[in-house]
């Protein structure tokens, strides 16, 4: 996290781009029959591992990453960063009611002076274009957009000519819905053993079971398979 916050901030303030992406076991799983996320994901410039299943996995494979950088305390960390530097932050995407929470609650938690703007995470493929030219408009150094994959990688790679002046581009999934309380986020015990998959499933195990039960089989499989290979 560290090493992640400290290079992003590097990039900021020698006026680079940098686009980056968190993996998941679900999303590896996806870009194995996905070309285009596939694309979207291993174009970006920066990739962390966000689910412990990823760490495991690149254990077993002899290939050892350091820790876990979850996406929204990723995110955290890097607002705060952007209060004491100075930064413009734009927040894109959840319900309207949502992002202006989120947007309410940094403003209230830092300043005003952070936002460079918002809008929610509900328009068109033929909208995307205007969007990306509006964020680039407000002066952000840093964008957050928090929409289900794979559209957020798609939106952020194929917008990115749009996007050329934004620093910092990061999609953070379902981070607005925890911050603006919609959704409880698991106990510090669990995210650090590995089961905040399971927390999230059991409030909502209509809508999450195959994301997780069917995803991290595959996720599995593949792991078996690519161990094989050594």
């Amino acid at each position: 996290m560290q090493e992640t916050v400290m290079l992003i901030n590097e990039s900021i303030s020698q006026g680079n781009r940098l686009q980056h992406v968190v993996v998941n076991a679900g999303k590896i799983v996806a870009m194995q029959t996905d070309e285009e996320l596939r694309e979207s994901v291993n174009n970006c410039d920066l990739i962390n591992a966000d689910g412990m299943a990823v760490v495991w996995a690149s254990k077993v494979l002899g290939k050892p990453l350091k820790e876990r950088v979850a996406g929204i305390d990723l995110m955290e960390n890097l607002i705060e960063l952007a209060h004491k530097e100075k930064y413009k932050v734009y927040f894109l995407g959840a319900k309207e009611e949502i992002v202006s929470k989120v947007v309410d609650h940094y403003s209230k938690k830092y300043s005003k002076d952070l936002i460079a703007g918002y809008r929610n995470g509900y328009f068109s493929k033929d909208e995307e274009q205007d969007i990306a030219k509006d964020i680039e408009a407000s002066e952000a150094q840093l964008l957050f957009v928090a929409i289900s994959s794979p559209k957020k990688e798609n939106f952020l790679y194929q917008n990115k000519e749009h996007l050329a002046k934004v620093s910092f581009t990061m999609g953070v999934g379902g981070s607005f819905d925890v911050v603006s309380g919609l959704v409880k986020r698991a106990p510090l015990w669990m995210q650090n053993s590995g089961l905040e998959w399971f927390y999230r499933f059991a409030q909502e195990p209509q809508r999450m079971w195959k994301r997780y039960l069917v995803g991290n089989s595959k996720f599995l499989y593949l792991v078996f398979k690519e161990r094989l290979k050594k």
